[in-house]
């Protein structure tokens, strides 16, 4: 080390994020990166005893939707409560640039329902300085983080920045339409962004059910595309499908990536329906990086799921005719009306009209009390179901009569892929498999119905040490999924491990003491905006090149964290 420290975090059990062994070690870091890893390092103007902790890499995130609060906030919370230093926002095709004047309400109406963000928040919310992705991008270099933020060019707002109306009622894109879209993502991928995004799922609607843009877009149009990505050298094609027709979607999507000799990344979900569907996919994925063409499967740590409750945007007793009364009541009025013996007999007595709604918020054998500290692999017999059955009461009553209970803020928790057998058997294979990637956290998305920006930490709590109904998995192994491998998968060679020359973001863990806390409500959004949020214990200190940002859980108001343009390689 050639150069005084500025600091050092002293005596720590080292996890570099290569998947090898710890050691004790020292960590020095000078101008915003690493400077040595060793015994006896000299001193450093600040310096962090890690004795008896973890000091690994930041995490990187790659599946978050923070591209409206990035615009407001300087805090991308939960996220950076979590050990995570960067993440990657515009997943899943929708995102607010490039955008029209005219067209910022369609924009936001589509981010409203795909990613359940209050259109009352947007609007208040958004500064709309911007109307190029280039724009864009330079309205968030401005700004300073707790943590550096990468993006992606998100085929929602091309198309409909393009096509205008004509995309939104699904149309073809013709010749003219494809080549500006090809034009617009290159330009966004040369302007610094690390991806095109799209989505392809009927389960991205507006919340007056209007598909997403981009649901039927042709294969000549995303070829398209993905050629003229492929000429910017940089930026990787993220995708989420139904795979009604397995085998035709992957082949088109296998031509996306001939055409644009860029990498992809595919979410993986187990659907009850098909829950070996995910594995043919796998295999396919993995046959096509043998071939050379390098495909990643994305997984969440936990099954996905939903949180039900009184207090947030969905429980078990949704669009039945007396909630419906009470829907748009303040909390405190809806908690009254709740309490009482008479409304409470007439909600028992009717029914969900909508009978796939129905089956997602009231299948009792498939929710479960989620407690505190939050159980993500409940057992059938912990069901509110089961437990109704051996009290011998009706289970739709039992479960009014817990979400009243810690003054109506009790949350169930009902899980919907990744769960079909019962147990978290099937995400640990979809961890385990070499050709994915962790993430699908969403956060700053869902904002009313789920807090998943704590799967990143429930890699280690969970998969490392507290797993009872399976096999747990390598800490350091969790650690290198967490960090090296995302940070190399979408292009940031600078970060991810603990070496000399790479970037110093750093954490500090208390494993011991690492700890999920339940979700609860904070109404801390543009307008009072509200949004689930979950607390963790166990981060002692998280580090952004080289500033802490909290030490002991305690901000340090340092907000190191930028816009980053384009890849990066060591040094």
């Amino acid at each position: 080390m050639t150069q005084d420290a500025s600091l050092v975090i002293r005596g720590g059990t080292v996890l570099d994020g290569s998947g090898g062994d710890p050691v004790e070690a020292d960590v020095a870091v000078a101008d915003g990166r690493i400077a040595a890893v060793g015994a006896n390092l000299p001193k450093g103007a600040q310096e962090i005893d890690a004795r008896g902790k973890l000091v690994t890499p930041g995490f990187v995130d790659v599946h978050t939707h923070y591209d409206a609060q990035a615009t407001w906030s300087n805090r991308i919370t939960p996220s950076s409560w979590n050990g995570v230093t960067t993440v990657m926002v515009g997943n899943c095709g929708v995102g607010f640039a490039p955008c029209r004047p005219e067209q910022r309400d369609m924009l936001v109406k589509l981010m409203e329902g795909v990613e359940d963000i209050p259109e009352v928040v947007l609007t208040e919310g958004l500064p709309w300085n911007w109307e190029s992705f280039d724009d864009f991008l330079g309205a968030l270099g401005a700004r300073r983080y707790d943590l550096d933020i990468v993006t992606q060019v998100p085929h929602a707002a091309v198309r409909t920045y393009v096509m205008g109306e004509r995309a939104l009622a699904h149309e073809p894109a013709n010749a003219e339409d494809r080549a500006a879209m090809a034009r617009i993502a290159a330009a966004g991928i040369r302007s610094g962004a690390l991806g095109f995004s799209t989505s392809r799922t009927i389960n991205h609607k507006t919340l007056a059910g209007e598909h997403t843009p981009t649901l039927k877009a042709e294969a000549d149009e995303l070829i398209e595309i993905g050629a003229a990505v492929g000429e910017t050298g940089s930026g990787w094609m993220q995708v989420i499908s139904d795979f009604d027709d397995q085998e035709a979607e992957f082949d088109m999507l296998r031509r996306i990536v001939q055409a644009s000799g860029r990498p992809m990344t595919i979410t993986i979900l187990q659907r009850d329906t098909r829950p070996e569907a995910w594995r043919d996919l796998m295999a396919r994925i993995a046959g096509a990086n043998a071939e050379g063409l390098r495909i990643f499967g994305q997984v969440l740590t936990r099954a996905t799921g939903i949180n039900l409750g009184f207090e947030i945007s969905q429980n078990p007793f949704v669009n039945r005719p007396s909630w419906e009364k009470i829907a748009g009541l303040p909390f405190a009025e809806k908690l009254a009306a709740l309490r009482q013996p008479d409304f409470r007999r007439q909600l028992m007595a009717e029914s969900n009209p909508d009978e796939r709604l129905a089956n997602r918020v009231s299948n009792w054998a498939r929710i479960f009390p989620l407690g505190d500290p939050p159980d993500y692999e409940p057992a059938p017999e912990q069901s509110i179901a089961a437990m109704a059955a051996r009290a011998g009461i009706d289970p739709a009553g039992l479960a009014y009569d817990m979400l009243l209970e810690n003054g109506g803020k009790t949350i169930l928790y009902r899980p919907l892929s990744n769960y079909s057998y019962g147990d978290l058997g099937t995400v640990r294979d979809m961890l385990s498999h070499p050709n994915s990637l962790v993430g699908l956290g969403d956060g700053g998305a869902h904002v009313s119905i789920l807090s998943d920006a704590s799967a990143m930490t429930y890699m280690l709590t969970h998969w490392t040490r507290d797993r009872t109904r399976g096999p747990k998995a390598p800490l350091p192994w969790a650690i290198r999924r967490l960090s090296h491998d995302n940070a190399a998968a979408i292009g940031l060679n600078d970060r991810g491990l603990l070496r000399p020359g790479y970037k110093a973001d750093i954490n500090v863990i208390d494993y011991d003491r690492l700890r999920l806390h339940a979700p609860h409500v904070v109404h801390d959004l543009p307008s009072g905006g509200r949004r689930l949020v979950q607390k963790v214990d166990g981060y002692d200190a998280t580090i952004v090149s080289g500033t802490p940002v909290q030490i002991g859980g305690v901000e340090t108001g340092g907000l190191p964290g930028r816009l980053v343009r384009g890849a990066r390689a060591v040094g």
